[in-house]
Parts: C-alpha cells; structure tokens; sequence
C-alpha cells in the first residue's frame, strides 16, 4: 500500500488548487479545466474536507490560497509534471522508449548533434527531445532524464559519464591585435577582455595557470553563450577566452588568431549526467552505453 487515501487526494482537486495559484481566479481555473465555476468549487471543497483544513480565503471577489496551501502546491506542482512526463512517455514511444535530455546550447550543436546519426541508425525505435538549458537544474522540477552539463561532477543525487575536458585559448580577430604584439600573457590586460557568464572566473583562472596573476579585477563585456561571444571576438570587440574546439575552423581559416598558447585545460568538463532514480531506465541506459563510446578518455594522456 503507497500510502492512507486521506494523504492521496482526486487529480482533478490538485489541479483545480494547483491552477487557482497560478492563475489567480475561479473563473480562469475554469476556463482551463474546461470545467464551470461551481465545479472547480466543489473540487477545492472536496480538497479541503479531505485535508481537514481550510486551503482557499474566499474574499468578495477572489479566491486565494492560505500560505500553507501555497507551499503544499509547490511541492504538488512537481508530482502533478512527473505524472504527466510519464503518461506522455507511455503514448508516445510505448515501444522504443523517450529520452528527454536537456543539451548546453554550443556544446549540444558542436559536439553531439554530428553524432547523433550514429545513434538513430542503432536504436532507431529511441525517441530522443532535446531543449537547451545553460546551467545545471533540479531533476525533480523539470521534465528530463539526463542532461548534458558543464562543471566539476558534483551534482547530488546524480550519476554521469566524462564526456569530454575543455582546454581554453585566448583569441581575438587580426585586426585588433594588428601592430600591439602580444609576447606574454600580461600584454593581454592592454584589450578588452569578453566574459562568458557560464564560466564567471575563466579569465582569472586562465592567467594563474600561465604565472601571470592580474593585481586588479578583470573588466570586461559578458556575453551568454558562447556563439554570441564568438562573433563579438570575430568583429573585434576584445579577446575572447574560448574552448579550442569552438575555434578550430576560425583559427585555421585565419578569421581568428590563437594568442598565448597552448591551450590551458579548464577545471571543468561536460559530462552526460541523469538522476539516480532513472538510471535503470531502457532509453537513457542505450544513449549512455552509445554515448561511452564516443566520450573521451577520463584520464587522457597528455593532458
């Protein structure tokens, strides 16, 4: 037995409370439900009686959640997606199986979708979604079964697979170095300076790993993502510290000119990283297996 029916209340009363909060109104609850006002009244009654206690203040005009009740749908709101998400999974793919996976948006595009035709041609009967997301989230609040991420691979609650360590290089377009020279790592506090806001201290741990530590903070313009960034490098608006994978084509074809090399590798790496609780699932067990063997070494020699 899960649990006492008095702990395990009617779907359509938890959406009919789980609505009120987010919408504001019995009527707008309604409207959505497909339900009629007197109805969704009746479900928050049922609600309440079960509870034992009072969930809704009706005013004159509105009807608003208690703020135990308040908290209580913020922890129903996430059962009532799981709920969903599994009964999507069921209808959509009852053979194969779904994978929801949550990609970084470079990263997803540059590295993995090259290789995903390998992947559809083994297990072709695998449904795989993908949406970007650009910093690690709470598995239990958002509807994925893994999700490829950048860091340190210390996520609680979480099992992952080394995908690939990152080796940054400053770069910049011909222009804007034409005729300064940069001999030496402290020559590139003379330019502007562009910052990724996914890696807030690359910059400083950049210029520790070459011996030159800064004697100030780094000043800069921050961009989102690292496409954006890119393009600010390639119209010369600074120096750009990037993933040398991300400007083979552009170093190679001169748009870009590497500065200060070799490569220094990053404290961090992406890894393919999933909840505990969905590690025996069928979908994400093949795409992990599949993906183990495109992923680098753990320890690569050299580094």
């Amino acid at each position: 037995m899960l649990a006492p029916r008095r702990l395990l209340p009617s779907i359509s009363s938890l959406r009919a409370l789980e609505a009120l909060d987010r919408l504001g109104s019995a009527s707008a609850v309604a409207e959505e439900l497909s339900l009629t006002q007197s109805a969704v009244s009746r479900q928050l009654q049922a609600l309440e009686r079960q509870m034992g206690m009072e969930l809704v203040e009706r005013g004159q005009k509105r009807l608003t959640l208690t703020p135990e009740a308040q908290d209580y749908v913020a922890e129903v709101r996430n059962a009532l997606m799981q709920i969903a998400n599994a009964s999507l999974r069921l209808q959509v793919a009852p053979m194969g199986g779904t994978l929801n996976l949550a990609i970084l948006p470079t990263f997803g595009m540059r590295w993995l979708m090259p290789r995903l035709p390998a992947f559809a041609r083994l297990h072709p009967s695998v449904t795989l979604n993908m949406s970007t997301r650009l910093a690690p989230f709470n598995f239990a609040s958002e509807p994925f079964d893994a999700a490829l991420h950048y860091g340190l691979g210390d996520w609680p609650g979480t099992d992952r697979l080394l995908l690939k360590h990152e080796a940054l290089l400053p770069v910049a377009a011909p222009a804007l170095i034409e005729g300064r020279g940069v001999p030496d790592p402290a020559s590139l506090l003379k330019l502007p300076l562009l910052h990724i806001q996914t890696r807030p201290n690359a910059w400083a741990d950049w210029f520790t790993a070459k011996g030159a530590r800064p004697a100030r903070a780094l000043p800069g313009t921050m961009y989102d993502q690292f496409s954006t960034i890119t393009q600010a490098a390639l119209h010369g608006l600074g120096v750009a510290l990037m993933p040398d994978y991300l400007v083979e084509e552009e170093v190679a074809t001169g748009r870009l000119v590497a500065l200060c090399g070799p490569a220094v590798e990053a404290r961090g790496a992406y890894w393919l990283v999933w909840p505990q609780t969905r590690a025996r699932d069928a979908s994400l067990a093949a795409f992990r297996d599949w993906l183990a063997g495109q992923a680098e070494p753990e320890d690569p020699l050299p580094r």
